[in-house]
């Protein structure tokens, strides 16, 4: 008879999945789980009208190909995640300062040899499967940032070494061209660089700079200039934004049904950016609000637990991971309630996609690793601040 012992996993545990168990957030966690498990359904919603899309005359897609890719890419991300955030941060950090430079060799070499889809050059095909790098770059970029800002260095080194990192990040990102995420990145910087203590002036100025930025890529970025232009004065093509806003207001509040939805078939991306309308169409508003709860929830648990944090490096980076992590949901929420014009962004945890999954499992990962805390630990507010600012 298998006998368990009473001090597995209990407190007196020293092992280092013992250490996990207890200093882990559970709630975080918890929530996390969540999400994924709504996101496996919605992609079991939206897949027909994906295979739909994607099947030709020469191939007809089964109806859940992509419900079980997507499971097939859950099944390998969920360790991924786990494992990430068992290691120390020591380590984490050392692993992301590499992960960075590796991931601005990948940037650079996407307008070489990577593969075009929908008119833009983000993916490398690996044979088996494409690779964005930009995804995976997101997760490590926060950490690094967070290194970069908790050094013992001046205020101009400091300022001038994370506005090369996320410059070189921005330029590569055009050369795509990726608007959409060259803006999660640019707004990311920004956020930390408040968070680190800047003054009041500067994040104001860095604030204008921004408006200036949109405003000249309005005037030389024909893409933005398109979807400012449909989306502020309804020229142009809406075709993706009308029916993304019909179809998730056809279900009602409570939704035609699992499978009844048909306006979902005339979707560009059903399983992708518009995955959202498709929740909406076949599982209600109500559904669409308890999701948009759901990641309100996951940001305010971190932010609510760092709030005792006394390590600089984990403040900014658990708080750069999280605001990514929002701002990207919030982003692709917006599109398709047309409050905001097309940005081709997926819904994390939601919208199917192997590369995105994976690069969130590491980015969750890493938020869970850096909120880790020992029960035992008396801590202290502790407020970020530049010497010499």
């Amino acid at each position: 008879m298998l006998k368990l012992s009473p001090q597995k996993y209990g407190r007196a545990d020293r092992s280092a999945l013992g250490r996990w168990f207890w200093e882990i957030d559970g709630v975080l966690l918890l929530l996390l789980a969540i999400l994924i498990g709504i996101g496996l359904i919605a992609v079991a919603a939206a897949s027909p009208a994906g295979a739909d899309r994607y099947s030709s005359s020469t191939q007809t897609l089964p109806e859940l190909y992509f419900f079980w890719r997507q499971l097939m890419w859950i099944a390998a991300s969920i360790p991924v995640m786990i494992l990430v955030s068992m290691l120390p941060r020591e380590l984490l950090t050392k692993l992301c300062l590499v992960a960075t430079g590796v991931g601005l060799i990948a940037l650079a070499l996407v307008p070489v040899i990577g593969s075009t889809i929908n008119g833009a050059q983000r993916w490398i095909d690996l044979g088996f499967t494409r690779v964005q790098p930009s995804e995976f770059m997101k997760p490590v970029f926060v950490v690094a940032l967070a290194w970069i800002f908790t050094r013992k260095m001046s205020f101009a080194a400091r300022a001038g070494a994370s506005a090369l990192l996320v410059g070189a990040v921005g330029f590569l990102l055009m050369r795509q061209p990726d608007f959409g995420s060259t803006v999660i990145f640019f707004v990311t910087w920004a956020a930390l660089f408040a968070l680190a203590g800047a003054r009041m002036k500067l994040v104001i100025g860095l604030g204008v700079a921004g408006l200036i930025g949109l405003v000249l890529a309005y005037f030389f970025y024909d893409v933005a200039t398109q979807r400012i232009d449909a989306f502020l004065f309804g020229t142009g093509d809406n075709f993706q934004t009308d029916n993304a806003m019909a179809t998730l207001t056809n279900g009602g509040m409570f939704g035609l049904g699992p499978g009844a939805g048909e306006m979902k078939f005339d979707l560009p991306e059903p399983h992708t950016d518009y995955i959202f309308s498709v929740i909406g169409e076949e599982f209600g508003l109500v559904a669409c609000f308890a999701i948009a709860i759901l990641y309100l929830a996951i940001v305010a648990r971190v932010l609510v637990k760092l709030l005792d944090e006394d390590s600089p490096l984990a403040i900014l980076a658990a708080s750069g991971l999280v605001l990514q992590f929002g701002l990207q949901a919030f982003i692709n929420m917006a599109v398709n309630v047309q409050i905001a014009p097309s940005k081709g962004m997926t819904l994390p945890f939601i919208s199917y996609g192997g590369s995105s999954m994976l690069a969130l499992s590491v980015g969750m990962g890493l938020l869970l690793a850096f909120s880790r805390r020992n029960p035992y630990l008396n801590r202290s507010p502790y407020v970020v601040r530049w010497s010499g600012t």
